[in-house]
Order: C-alpha cells, then structure tokens, then sequence
C-alpha cells in the first residue's frame, strides 16, 4: 500500500494506482474529460491537472502514478487557472452552439466550463472549413468536426475494444 496526502486527506491505495483513482477513493472530484479507466488514459484534455508538492510542472490525475508520501492539491489557484486556459483551449476549437446541441444539459465540456465559470473564450476560433469540417453522417460512425474536442476517446475505443486500429488525429496541437 501506498500512503499520500490529496487536499489535506490521508489515504492509502496499492501501488500502481493513480492519482485521479486515489482521489475518487476519499470523494474528492477532479474533473476530466478524456479520461476512459483501461481505454484512454493519455490525457490529452489536461483537464485533470494537479499540484505536486516537490514537482514544478503540474502532473496530470489520469495517468500519473501515486507516490509514498506524494502531496497533491486538487484545487489551488494554478491549478484552476491551468484547467480554464486548457478549457477555453478545446472551446476555441469547438462550436459551442450548446443550446441547440443534443447533448445540452448531458455534456461533460458544458458541466466542467460552467463549474470553472467560463462566460467567454479568449482565444481566437479555430473551426474546421471546407471538407475538414464537413459533418460524416455515414454509419458506422457519426462524427461532427464542429464538436470534436480532440479527447481521443473515438480513437482508442476504436483501436482497444473494436480491434480495428483505423482512426488518428492529424494536423492538431
């Protein structure tokens, strides 16, 4: 077992387990959006960033093991600034037409902005045009460009449970 300290509360997990898993164990929430337990674990959101104590960058929930004695704090400001900027980031990027989405009230981008108090985005839109933005509306998957939040979540269902390894992100970051 291994024993560390998550907003002030003690707890003790195996080893091999996350931060993001050790914090839900005592109810404390970080919020993610790419994050699937097993599947997609290479937090491309960094919406789950946390503050180590002794690390100057800070480390991502999702995919960064606990430590003997390891300090983390879930909510200081650098981390709720670096969660903001990350999310403005996706929205930039996103068409955030949420009151005509069907996803409006049932969407994890929508809750986790609203909880940081995202009223605006500060970064220029960037959306795809021409036949990058057009909407496939083939089986066996829908997928609108506008929406897409590059989480990966698509990818790696695709590649670790359907075994078909055809899908990729190209021309981000």
């Amino acid at each position: 077992m291994v024993t560390l300290t998550i907003d002030n509360k003690q707890v003790s997990v195996p080893a091999g387990t996350t931060i993001l898993d050790a914090a839900r164990a005592v109810d404390i929430h970080i919020p993610t959006l790419c994050y699937l337990r097993e599947i997609n674990e290479v937090a491309s959101c960094r919406v789950c960033a946390v503050e180590v104590e002794g690390v100057d960058k800070l480390a991502t929930a999702c995919n960064t093991l606990v430590e003997e004695g390891m300090v983390v704090h879930t909510n200081t400001q650098r981390v709720r600034l670096t969660r903001k900027t990350n999310v403005e980031l996706i929205l930039s990027q996103h068409d955030c037409k949420c009151a005509t989405c069907v996803r409006s009230g049932n969407c994890q981008l929508q809750t986790i902005a609203n909880d940081l108090g995202i009223v605006k985005v500060h970064y220029e839109t960037q959306l795809p045009r021409g036949l990058r933005g057009a909407w496939t509306t083939t089986f066996p998957l829908y997928h609108d460009y506008n929406k897409c939040i590059k989480c990966m979540r698509c990818i790696q269902i695709c590649d670790k449970v359907q075994s078909l390894s055809i899908w990729d992100l190209a021309g981000t970051g």
